[in-house]
C-alpha cells in the first residue's frame, strides 16, 4: 500500500526540516527524500539491499510548490516511482538483485506505463464508474440529487473499505502491511528527531497522517461533494454523467492533496486531527505492526535517502548490500 508522507510539514519544531516520506513495496520499503528516493529490500539470504537514485527533474522544480498544481505532480509521481520500485522490489526479493537494472530499460518502462494505464482504467470503472451506476439504480425510488450523489459516495467508501479489508486476508498482503507501519514509524522517528534505531522507531504508531491511504479516503469523501456540485449544475443522462466522474479526477486530487497537507501541517490543532481521522481510521486496516527484521528495512531506506540528499548534487548512483 501506497505511503505518501512527503512535502508536508509535520507540526512542531521540525518544520524546517526536510521531508520524507514513501511507501511499502515486495518485502521492502520505498522513501523519497529531497532530491533522491531510496529502497531497501530484504534479500532470501536475510541481507538488505539498498539502492539509491536521484529524482527525475519531471517531478522536481519550482512548480512543485505551487498550490493545486502540485497535487497532481505528486500523484503522477507517487504512481510512476511507485510502480517502478513494486517491480524491483519483486525481482530483488526473489533473490534476483542483479537482473533489478532491467526494470529500467526501456521496453520494461512500456511494459510499467501500460500496466499503469490498465490499473487506472480498472480503478476508474471500479471506484468511480460502478458507484454511479449502482446509486442510479436506485434512483427509481430517489427524487433527490444530493441524496443519490450521498449513497453514490457510501457505495464508493463500501468498496474502498472492503477492497483494502478484503486483500488483507492474503499472507503477502499482511506482509506489505507491516511494512507500510514499518515505513510509518521510520518517518515518524525521524520527523521527531531522533536516531533511527529499531527501540526509537518501534516507540511510534503505524498511521501517519501524510498516507497515501489517508489521500484515497480523501478523495472519495471530496468527490461527494464535487460531483454533486456538477450534478446540480450539469445534470443530464448517463454519458455525460460518466464523463463528470472522469475528467474531474486532476481537480478533485488537488482539492485532496491540499487538504492532507494542511491536516499535516496542524495535526495538533482540534481541525487537523479532525480533517485526519478518516484516513488515519482507514490505516487502522492498512498499517500492522512490523517484526524487527522489518523495521530494519524500513531504516535502511530512510538511511539511504538521507545520506543521498546530503552529498553534493549531483550524485552518482549508489548500491550497496547491507547486513
Amino acid at each position: 500500500m501506497a505511503s505518501s508522507a512527503s512535502d508536508s510539514p509535520p507540526a512542531g519544531p521540525q518544520t524546517t526540516r526536510p521531508l520524507y516520506g514513501g511507501q511499502a513495496v515486495i518485502e521492502g520499503v520505498m522513501i523519497r527524500g529531497v532530491r533522491h528516493y531510496s529502497l531497501a529490500v530484504r534479500q532470501p539470504d536475510g541481507h538488505i539491499f539498498c539502492d539509491t537514485e536521484p529524482v527525475s527533474s519531471r517531478f522536481s522544480g519550482r512548480i512543485r510548490r505551487v498550490p493545486f498544481v502540485r497535487g497532481v505532480l505528486i500523484l503522477a509521481e507517487t504512481l510512476w516511482y511507485g510502480m517502478k520500485s513494486l517491480q524491483r522490489s519483486a525481482i530483488i526479493a526473489a533473490g534476483e538483485a542483479d537482473n533489478a537494472e532491467g526494470a529500467d530499460s526501456s521496453a520494461s518502462k512500456w511494459v510499467m506505463g501500460l500496466t499503469m494505464a490498465v490499473a487506472l482504467a480498472l480503478g476508474i470503472g471500479v471506484f468511480l464508474v460502478l458507484p454511479l451506476l449502482a446509486a442510479r439504480l436506485l434512483e427509481v425510488w430517489i427524487e433527490s440529487r444530493l441524496a443519490s450523489n450521498l449513497i453514490e459516495g457510501v457505495i464508493r467508501l463500501i468498496i474502498l473499505v472492503g477492497y483494502v479489508a478484503g486483500i488483507s486476508a492474503m499472507k503477502d498482503i499482511r506482509r506489505v502491511y507491516a511494512y507500510h507501519g514499518a515505513e510509518h514509524m521510520a518517518v515518524h522517528a525521524y520527523e521527531a528527531g531522533q536516531p533511527l534505531t529499531v527501540e526509537n522507531v518501534r516507540r511510534h504508531p503505524t498511521p501517519h497522517p501524510r498516507c497515501g491511504t489517508a489521500f484515497l479516503i480523501t478523495v472519495a469523501i471530496v468527490s461527494v461533494a464535487a460531483f454533486a456540485i456538477l450534478d446540480a449544475v450539469l445534470y443530464s443522462g448517463l454519458g455525460w454523467r460518466v464523463l463528470s466522474r472522469i475528467v474531474p479526477i486532476p481537480v478533485v486530487a488537488a482539492v485532496s492533496y491540499e487538504i492532507i497537507r494542511f491536516a499535516g501541517a496542524h495535526r495538533q490543532a482540534w481541525f487537523g486531527k479532525a480533517l485526519s481521522w478518516p484516513g488515519l481510521a482507514l490505516q487502522r486496516i492498512t498499517t500492522r505492526q512490523p517484526d524487527e527484521d522489518q523495521i530494519q528495512v524500513a531504516i535502511a531506506a530512510m538511511e539511504a535517502a538521507l545520506a543521498a540528499d546530503a552529498e553534493p548534487s549531483p550524485v552518482p548512483d549508489q548500491r550497496k548490500t547491507a547486513a
